[in-house]
């Protein structure tokens, strides 16, 4: 209510600093013209007939905006939209003509010694010398109220296409991590199951015990989509905590991540699906295990982070085969959240093992309290 109150307010203004404009001109440039020409008239009341001569445009100008929303006349048919403006734009010049009659009856601008004439002579004349002029305003003031109703609608239509986008990418962003967060645990249950198989009960229960603190964890963040580095990289030790039960000493891990970045904003389940595939496809096949390096850098306006294993490297027709539920959903996250503006590769290094890289816009997160 208090916008339509702001927006009906902000009409009105326009349209009569627009009239003012238009007043201020004529009655400006016809009384220095004919001051400049040597004529001898009434300029302060000249001056004010023709400043309030447009009075009854202004005061017009809203009734046929009204008209042309209310009778859009853009179709050569229904012939009756064409009667209702004809009729408007008539009494209109009705009205001006009997205004300006009134004015000059009243101040008698020109200074005619005889007199301005009688009210009715005068209003028949600007009557009809006002035909053409009131045709072109009516016109232009239907013509603006199109222009400006089109760019209006336009703005809510592309207001509402945005809003209706960003659900719909919220909703498939929270589909696509409701997707990781199940096939994170699958995986992890299995790993339990294994140990279980294996007699190390001990192990189990510590695996469970800190899979526990992990969903606790991923459960409050469950409606961020986007969180700290920090935050990110300690779901992450988290997760490794686990599989070290899992992989023993056969698994190592190091970072190298600036303090400079760990506020930076990142998808939140970034690293976890990356690392998550260096383990099942890279130090797992190994009997020795490996290692597992996760390094961060700032270039060129952009967060990048690399995720390296010295495991097998990838067979050439990996891309084929396909990289898994968590990578494949891991880059329509990305998609959805940065478009175009991301990069993800994941290669076979120059000195062995396989590399991951993430590269995305570099902005800094807002911590929650």
């Amino acid at each position: 209510m208090e916008w339509a109150s702001n927006r009906q307010l902000s009409r009105w203004f326009w349209i009569a600093l627009l009239w003012s404009v238009v007043g201020l001109f004529d009655a400006t440039q016809t009384v220095v013209v004919m001051r400049a020409e040597g004529m001898h008239h009434a300029w302060p009341q000249l001056f004010l007939t023709l400043l309030f001569s447009w009075l009854p445009w202004a005061m017009a100008t809203p009734i046929v905006m009204y008209l042309a929303r209310r009778f859009p006349a853009v179709h050569l048919r229904p012939l009756s939209t064409w009667l209702v403006h004809f009729l408007a734009a008539t009494g209109i010049n009705l009205i001006y003509a009997g205004w300006r009659a009134a004015m000059e009856v009243a101040l008698n601008p020109w200074a005619n010694p005889r007199g301005p004439g009688t009210f009715t002579s005068l209003w028949s004349v600007y009557f009809n010398n006002a035909i053409l002029a009131t045709l072109i305003f009516y016109v232009s003031i239907l013509g603006a109220t199109y222009i400006l109703d089109s760019r209006e609608r336009l703005a809510r239509q592309q207001m509402e296409t945005a809003r209706l986008n960003e659900q719909l990418s919220k909703a498939q962003l929270d589909a696509l991590r409701h997707q990781i967060e199940p096939h994170f645990l699958f995986n992890a249950l299995n790993a339990v199951a294994s140990l279980v198989r294996e007699n190390r009960n001990d192990d189990a229960v510590g695996m469970i015990a800190g899979l526990s603190d992990l969903l606790r964890h991923l459960l409050r963040d469950s409606r961020r989509q986007q969180v700290p580095l920090r935050e990110e990289l300690e779901l992450l030790e988290k997760y490794m905590a686990i599989q070290k039960v899992r992989f023993c000493d056969r698994l190592q891990v190091e970072q190298d991540v600036p303090r400079s970045l760990l506020l930076a904003q990142v998808p939140t389940l970034l690293l976890q699906p990356i690392v998550e595939n260096s383990l099942k496809h890279g130090i797992a096949m190994r009997a020795q295990g490996g290692r597992v390096r996760i390094a961060a850098a700032r270039e060129n306006g952009n967060l990048t982070l690399r995720i390296y294993n010295d495991g097998p490297k990838l067979s050439p027709d990996w891309k084929t085969t396909g990289s898994g539920v968590g990578l494949s959903n891991l880059q329509s996250r990305l998609q959805g959240l940065y478009g175009a503006r991301f990069e993800f590769q994941l290669e076979n290094a120059a000195s062995g093992g396989v590399e991951a890289k993430v590269s995305i816009p570099y902005a800094l997160a807002e911590e929650e309290n």
